[in-house]
């Protein structure tokens, strides 16, 4: 009689490390992770020198290290939702989508491994950028700046390292659902500085839009946006219904 071996069956925990283990090592050895990175991070010094210069010379008076600092984060976002974007469709436009779906065909862990594994990336490099630019925005303004306190600067760096994440999980979420590169980099920075700018000057309601209420994670210059922690739950409520509805889409539509 010939013995019948059992099938084996891993553990959900195991497969689920596996996964974001493969999704963490294809995020990291694709050239354009660290192009996107290095770029935004070199941007983000220059602007925020920038922005202290204006600050320093402007007619609104001392302006504490973080507010001025973190002034740059409203544009150096674009370099975050590019790499967002790019973790999610350069599997679709290269065709390696099929090998992963074959290796893992449990999409909604794949999806998931995915998305933790850019935030895993895109956190650090968030919390560097916002850091960088209030200590030179500090180092800047010397004795001119405007009194601030540890509390305030702990949160507005965390409030813009969290927003920065948050909106690359976003660019995951929207290039997972267009699959193209250019096509979705287009529709989020669109929406960024065209049609928010444009909203928020037409409606009051805009201030609830991710853009708008995530600028109060990390800037209290503008005076109509909502409260920072109600700003956090309305970006990550934003993140997590782009993010459930590109994960339907993803489990409905053939690769």
């Amino acid at each position: 009689m010939t013995a019948v071996t059992p099938p084996v069956t891993r553990s959900h925990g195991r497969e689920a490390a596996r996964a974001l283990a493969a999704e963490l090592s294809k995020l990291v050895s694709l050239p354009a992770t660290w192009l996107t990175l290095g770029g935004t991070l070199a941007a983000n010094p220059i602007l925020a020198i920038a922005f202290t210069n204006a600050a320093r010379h402007g007619p609104t008076g001392p302006r504490s290290a973080p507010d001025v600092g973190l002034t740059s984060i409203a544009y150096v976002q674009a370099g975050f939702v590019v790499l967002g974007v790019l973790a999610a469709c350069s599997e679709y436009e290269g065709g390696q989508i099929r090998t992963t779906l074959t290796a893992m065909p449990r999409r909604s862990l794949q999806f998931a491994a995915k998305h933790l594994a850019v935030a895993i990336v895109a956190l650090p490099a968030a919390a560097i950028t916002a850091a960088s630019g209030v200590v030179l925005a500090a180092g800047a303004l010397g004795g001119t700046a405007a009194p601030t306190t540890a509390g305030h600067v702990v949160r507005t760096l965390s409030g813009a390292a969290a927003y920065l994440a948050l909106w690359t999980l976003i660019g995951v979420a929207v290039g997972a659902l267009v699959r193209q590169t250019l096509p979705a980099v287009v529709a989020v920075l669109g929406y960024l500085f065209i049609a928010g700018p444009l909203l928020r000057a037409q409606a009051s309601a805009a201030r609830y839009l991710p853009d708008s209420a995530g600028s109060a994670m990390w800037s209290s210059v503008d005076g109509g946006a909502v409260a920072p922690a109600r700003g956090a739950l309305l970006v990550s409520a934003w993140t997590i219904g782009l993010i459930a509805v590109a994960l339907l889409g993803y489990r409905r539509r053939d690769n």
